[in-house]
Parts: structure tokens; sequence; C-alpha cells
């Protein structure tokens, strides 16, 4: 048992690493994203494109690394999606720097993809964790996102003048600092992830069989998603992610339309990264300790407050601190859903489910993204962020519907 739990906490230490250094090539683009959107593409109306593609190609390819990991392990997944994102990055600097929209969209979609197979991580965390421990594995790998969230939007401005220094776009060194970082996250997937996850889980379900439902036959998909539990779990990662996705990738352009440089817009968005990830311990300890509905719903009435306070001010303190709400709301949601949907699926169905549902919180984000530029066009920021508050209030409105009928600890939790 000593050896396992040795085991056990590498893996996830591992997890946790590769997840810094994706989640800080990820934010990176993404901070930048929506502004080559509309220079590529000609008009604020394409603001929301990139990020639409990037998500959209996360959602698709998360059915099928669910399905690859099943068959070859997590930790090939992991390599593979990150070699993927390489690819992608690659593809990205040398379409801005060319000025081609759709090669720019094209590397976009293969880093999305390469982000879906990272995320797939935190469920490989929970399963070889016994379920008292599951909120606070997860949510361990959750919290690499904070090196992301420091480091990511940070990287912006040196890469541009290093960019500039090559006598290229300056937008297109933050693709090439991205390239490096998966490089160095795949290298210690490779290297670190052993022994295999899928492995360690299936010496963690035989030592507790009745709490990991060992045996139970797969249900279909239909009866899955009709168990309130799990709808509760998928509604809340779809709304948090959809919410923090609205808003996260218009404000950058919202704050250059008045005015603001790199430098605050980078600001902003590390604030916003920071209340993301950097809180994910507490939330990993309030599910194991409260249980997963209460922090699902603080979660949401977060997201309520922080697309009311995003349209306040433009200006950089109020903005910051605006963010940081939405990151802080979006954890909760996403992690505590995360945590309730691992306590509902048996061994065989997981990773098919566990792909499905991170295939339908990625189409809505992708919907999302590509809403929130249409209405910032048409409507402009404070409608777009008033919609995403009404979205905020699906979780809610779950856990008044479903308070007794989701059963959101193990038995012995």
């Amino acid at each position: 048992m000593d050896e396992l739990t040795a085991h056990a906490r590498k893996i996830t230490f591992v997890l946790f690493a590769v997840q810094s250094l994706g989640s800080a090539g990820f934010i990176a683009g993404s901070t930048v994203n929506s502004i080559l959107g509309a220079k590529l593409g000609g008009g604020a109306a394409w603001s929301g494109v990139p990020s639409a593609v990037y998500i959209l190609g996360s959602a698709l390819a998360a059915v099928a690394w669910g399905n690859y990991m099943e068959r070859s392990g997590r930790r090939s997944g992991i390599v593979l999606g990150l070699l993927l994102g390489l690819g992608g990055a690659a593809i990205t600097s040398v379409s801005v720097i060319i000025h081609n929209l759709l090669l720019f969209l094209l590397g976009l979609a293969f880093m999305g993809a390469a982000n879906a197979a990272v995320n797939l991580g935190r469920f490989a965390a929970a399963e070889v964790h016994p379920p008292k421990a599951r909120g606070r594995a997860i949510s361990l790998v959750v919290l690499g996102g904070t090196f992301g969230a420091v480091f990511g939007p940070l990287l912006v401005s040196p890469a541009g003048s290093l960019a500039r220094l090559a006598g290229v776009d300056d937008l297109a060194g933050v693709y090439a600092a991205s390239l490096v970082l998966f490089a160095l996250g795949m290298a210690l997937s490779f290297w670190g992830m052993r022994p295999e996850p899928k492995e360690l889980a299936r010496q963690v379900e035989a030592l507790y069989p009745e709490e990991y439902l060992s045996g139970s036959p797969a249900r279909q998909l239909p009866e899955i998603f009709r168990q309130p539990a799990v709808l509760t779990a998928t509604c809340s990662m779809i709304a948090g992610q959809v919410v923090m996705v609205m808003v996260m990738v218009i404000t950058s352009l919202h704050m250059k339309d008045h005015m603001h440089g790199l430098d605050a817009i980078s600001l902003v968005i590390s604030s916003h990264t920071v209340g993301m990830y950097a809180f994910s311990l507490v939330s990993g300890w309030l599910l194991d300790r409260w249980g997963r509905l209460p922090v699902i719903t603080a979660g949401a009435a977060t997201l309520i407050l922080a697309c009311l306070a995003a349209t306040l001010s433009p200006d950089v303190l109020p903005l910051a601190v605006a963010l940081f709400l939405l990151g802080l709301g979006w954890n909760f949601c996403y992690v505590g859903g995360s945590t309730l949907l691992a306590d509902q699926l048996s061994p065989a169905e997981r990773s098919n489910i566990q792909g499905v549902n991170d295939l339908l919180v990625g189409l809505a984000s992708a919907a999302g993204s590509l809403g929130s530029g249409l209405v910032f066009a048409a409507f402009g920021y404070a409608i777009m962020a008033y919609a995403g508050a009404f979205l905020a209030g699906l979780p809610l409105l779950l856990a008044l519907l479903y308070p007794g009928a989701v059963k959101v600890e193990p038995a012995n939790l």
C-alpha cells in the first residue's frame, strides 16, 4: 500500500507539472487570440473565432483521446497530444508571420486537440486515489494551471520583443514560446509518468471494489446522463466553461478598444488565470470536506457576481478584480463538476463518459466563444457579460431542483 501511495503521488506531481507547462503555452496564446482574430479577419466580429476554433478542436478530440487512453494508456495519450500541440504552435506562429487566417485557425485547432489530452489528466489523478481523496487529487492537477496563470500572459511581452528583434510580427513570438513549453511537457510526460496510471488505477480499484463500482456493467449514455448527479456535474462544467470563455476572450479586445497596452491586458488576464488555478487546493479540500453541491453552488454564484462586476468600469483594476472572480467561479464549477462526475462512473464507463463529457463542454464553450464575438460586435461588452450571468444561473437551478436526488459522495466519504 505504501508503494502504491508513493506511485500515486509521483503520478499526480508529474500531471501537475505537465499541466503547468501546457497551460502556460495555451494561456499565452489565448491572451492575444482575439486580437489576432480581429486583425487577420478584418473586423471585431472575427475576434471570437480563434478561441471558438481552438475550443472546437479540443472538444472534437476529447472522445478520441478518451478512447485512445483506454486502449493505450494515459501516458501515451498525453505525450502524443503535446506533440500535436507542438506542431500546432509552429503552424500558428508561421501563419502570423505570413498573415494567413486559415493557417492560423488550423494551428489553433491542433493546439486545442492537445489541450483535450492534457485536460484528461485530471481524471488520471482521480483514478489512482481512493474516493475520499479524489477532490484534492483533481484540484492539485488543476492547480498546475497556476504556472500558466502567472507566466503564460507574462510571456507575451518578452516573446513579442524577441520576435521583433528577429524581424517578424511580435505576436508570432507568443506561439513560438508555446512550442518550447509543449516540448518540455512532452519530455516530462514521456519520462516521468511511470508506472502507467491505468495500471495503478486497477490496483486501487482492487483495494476498494465497492467504492469503485468494480464489476458493474457499463450503462448506455442516455441512462447515465439522465442521472441527476451526472446531469448536474456536466452542466456545472459547461456553464463554468462557457461563461469563463465568453468574458475572458473578449476582455482583451475590450481593453484594446479602451487604449490599454499589452502590459495592462496581460495583467488582467493574469489575475483571471490566478483565480482559475491558484485556489485549487482550497476547492479540492472543500469538495472532500463539505461535499460536491455546495462548492458547485458557490462557483455559480461567483460567476454571476463576476459578470456583473465586469460591466462596471473599463479600467484595469476593476476588470482585474472581475476577471479574478470569473476564474475563481470557474474553478469551483469545473473542479466540483469533475469530481462529482468521477464519483458516478464505474471503471467500464470511465474513459468513454469522460471523453463525451469533455466533448459536450467543449462544444458549448466553442459556441460561447463564437457567440461572444458576435454579441460584442453587435451590442457591446456589457450585454455579453449580462448573458454570461444568465447562463451561470444554470447550476444554481439544478441544485434547487435536485438537492436530495443528487448523491454527491461515495458511501464512505
